[in-house]
């Protein structure tokens, strides 16, 4: 059973507090299932019977973060904690909110209203009371994923919830149970109405799973992927060479996707969308230009399930230099054009990215040849050579200045032609030789 050691020391004050002043109070939900789990826990979120303004006045620092559903939040030394009352739902009227929140001080009515039964679990840690009225703790114990109640009313409440539970399933590892299967691509016209703010934290919290694959590919069997990610449902069935790749397109991606780096969400996506235009660039074996294509494709994804610029942008250029065909043969000026285009500070992530699509590959290419490219990088960094117009010994004002002409343009293509011929040969970035080879532009 659950022991008071498991818990922080702020949310056994707070529920001791509550309690002492006659309310009831219990942890509630996803802290529950992961401490009987025995995983980590992100939030821990407590229920009361005690209303918001009843709560502030127990403590010093209370900040009103959801009072219209009757949530503050504990400032404590140790953490936050979110306090909610209990609580019933009347009539859910946009697919994701109820129309009216009826506080309650029955403990079995606000459980009863919650998306599955593993989240529908209440504990008392004073009490060592464990509230589970919906057979919550067998369905963990069995590694099932079950809607409290009827599964299309639940849907039909909240759209969300059929993508929460295949999220579920890929970060326990649990298969969703048939009937609450089936209801997901029943329910699918009020997933529909799901603003992309919320898929996107959805998405982003199945990428960190173990194998983001299972929830995806339940995604696809009950017809969200078409809904939220057409172009990676797309991929499905589209053969690939099999000299090398055993999966198509689809797996492939999702194979990569799980051989990422679990904690790095950028190379986790460009995982997952690097072979994404595949399906529109194929002619037989071949995808022509599919980096480049896939680069545009990714970005209008990321965009519409609002992803930030910053992301889009490192994963946009991930997947479109992620073609890279390095040999030993390059030049030392190929290197260095190398790491300008990728960018010095994206390298190790693009070879992450090489790393976990080789993995699922029908043979994994042998990767000696990044440690040598990460040798060859590492001393043109030590021998710091000009890799950006930034670095040239000379700038836009040498320019102007030599060739008596205002600024413009013809400034940025001077510098990008010097910069052209330093990448050939390192030792003409120096002040004095730049200054003469300005005065050939004239």
């Amino acid at each position: 059973m659950l022991k008071n050691e498991q818990f922080p020391a702020g949310a056994l004050e707070i529920i001791k507090k509550l309690k002492a002043s006659g309310y009831q109070a219990y942890l509630v939900g996803g802290c529950i299932r992961d401490r009987l789990l025995d995983l980590s826990v992100e939030e821990w979120d407590i229920t009361t019977a005690a209303k918001p303004d009843e709560v502030a006045k127990l403590f010093p620092k209370v900040v009103p973060t959801g009072i219209e559903y009757g949530t503050v939040t504990i400032l404590l030394p140790d953490g936050n904690y979110e306090v909610t009352t209990f609580r019933a739902d009347e009539k859910y009227v946009d697919g994701r909110h109820p129309a009216n929140v009826v506080f309650t001080g029955d403990i079995h009515k606000d459980v009863s209203r919650r998306d599955f039964t593993i989240n529908a679990l209440a504990y008392d840690p004073l009490a060592d009371e464990l509230i589970d009225d919906f057979a919550g703790k067998k369905d963990l114990n069995n590694k099932v994923i079950r809607t409290v109640g009827d599964p299309i009313e639940r849907f039909r409440e909240d759209g969300l919830r059929s993508v929460r539970a295949c999220r579920f399933a890929a970060k326990l590892g649990f298969e969703i149970e048939q009937r609450t299967f089936e209801a997901i691509g029943q329910t699918l016209d009020v997933t529909k109405k799901v603003a992309p703010e919320r898929l996107h934290d959805e998405l982003v919290k199945m990428l960190a799973a173990e194998k983001p694959s299972i929830g995806f590919e339940l995604m696809r069997r009950s017809g969200l992927l078409k809904q939220i990610l057409p172009e990676l449902e797309a991929c499905w069935g589209v053969e690939q060479p099999p000299e090398f790749h055993k999966y198509d397109v689809y797996w492939h991606s999702l194979h990569s996707c799980d051989a990422a780096p679990k904690g790095d969400i950028v190379i986790r996506l460009a995982a997952l969308l690097h072979d994404i235009s595949k399906p529109s660039c194929k002619k037989d074996f071949t995808y022509y230009n599919h980096d480049q294509v896939g680069m545009e494709t990714a970005e209008n994804i990321l965009k519409r399930l609002k992803f930030s610029n910053e992301e889009i942008g490192k994963v946009s250029n991930l997947i479109g230099n992620h073609m890279f065909n390095y040999t030993s043969e390059w030049s030392d000026a190929a290197v260095r054009r190398f790491i300008r285009r990728v960018g010095l500070g994206n390298i190790k992530a693009l070879f992450a990215l090489r790393e976990a699509d080789t993995r699922a590959m029908e043979r994994e290419i042998d990767s000696h040849y990044l440690v040598e490219l990460q040798k060859r990088i590492h001393k043109i960094v030590e021998e710091q050579n000009a890799l950006h117009v930034s670095d040239l010994k000379v700038d836009g004002n040498d320019v102007m200045q030599t060739l008596n002409i205002p600024a413009g343009p013809k400034i940025g293509r001077v510098l990008d032609d010097l910069l052209e011929k330093v990448l050939d040969d390192p030792k003409l970035n120096d002040r004095e030789i730049l200054l003469k080879m300005i005065k050939t532009y004239a």
